[in-house]
């Protein structure tokens, strides 16, 4: 799923307002609640394909899908050491000692569920049906691709990353980053929650920035020091080529059946709002492994 981020990004510029403009007649109707109702949902095969572009090497390990239900309120990478609200759980693969007390230290002596030993930390808000219930994903894919302009360089220890924006339903979507689709056309991707055909999975997608600042571990606004690349694949100037992640999450949903994220109040659940953090302990030889395997080209597990 290795595509031009420059590209898609302006793809999806046009798809969020296109989103937002319904979500705004909706609500002005007074159709839009809680749940995710009309605007909020898309049938796959309404939604136009997009076309890969020239792929780089590739790396690819297994977190496992979250089996143990590893799930709470805490946001280590924007509000440490704070629950969240309760209507806002989170979903984690990687280190199974995040809590709201997490720290440093704690992190680093924590357990993995990642078969390669990675203590790095990833979540996101858990997807429910409509009537409340959890849904664990079927599968999940930790990938990291290389850069189609340049070598990329290893990702300094504690990087913090995040995509998306948990409050894009009110603030404008500037920096929404939805990503929905189907398993059995994951080339058609879409900003709002997919009707997919019977027997295939709803695919969530977490395509993080990876053009780093090559100083900082995270910012005030935890996006200022990790920034997507530019329109053809290249970093900004001053910037350099990280690896770039990509996380994509399977899901079991039966056709016309109803489910939304977590989200904030004043949300309404909007798939606008879907995002996703990491925090960055991959051991220092296993990080130089995969940044030798994206710059030769491999397609490496």
């Amino acid at each position: 799923m290795a595509y031009a981020a420059g590209g898609r990004r302006r793809a999806l510029s046009w798809a969020l307002a296109i989103e937002l403009l319904l979500a705004g007649v909706a609500i002005g109707a007074g159709v839009l609640r809680h749940d995710p109702l009309g605007p909020d949902y898309v049938n796959i095969a309404d939604v136009t394909a997009r076309p890969a572009v020239a792929g780089t090497g590739s790396f690819t390990w297994d977190c496992g899908r979250n089996e143990r239900g590893h799930r709470n309120t805490a946001n280590v990478v924007v509000t440490p050491g704070k629950a969240g609200p309760a209507h806002h759980v989170h979903d984690y693969v990687g280190n199974l000692s995040v809590d709201v007390g997490s720290t440093v230290k704690s992190l680093a002596e924590g357990n993995t569920s990642c078969a390669n030993g990675d203590r790095s930390t990833y979540y996101w808000p858990v997807l429910r049906l409509a009537g409340g219930a959890v849904q664990v994903p079927v599968s999940l894919t930790l990938t990291y691709y290389g850069n189609v302009r340049s070598p990329v360089v290893e990702m300094p220890r504690l990087l913090r990353g995040a995509v998306g924006d948990a409050y894009a339903f009110t603030n404008g979507g500037a920096r929404a980053e939805p990503v929905w689709s189907c398993s059995g056309s994951p080339d058609r991707r879409t900003t709002r929650y997919p009707i997919c055909p019977g027997g295939e999975r709803v695919l969530r997608v977490f395509d993080f920035p990876s053009c780093w600042d090559g100083r900082r571990t995270d910012s005030s606004d935890h996006r200022a020091h990790l920034v997507f690349p530019q329109p053809g694949g290249g970093c900004p100037i001053s910037t350099f080529a990280v690896p770039r992640l990509e996380i994509v999450v399977a899901y079991a949903i039966g056709k016309g059946t109803r489910y939304r994220i977590d989200a904030f109040h004043a949300q309404r659940h909007s798939p606008l709002t879907d995002h996703a953090f990491f925090v960055n302990l991959m051991p220092g030889a296993l990080m130089r492994e995969i940044v030798r395997c994206l710059n030769t080209g491999q397609i490496c597990q």
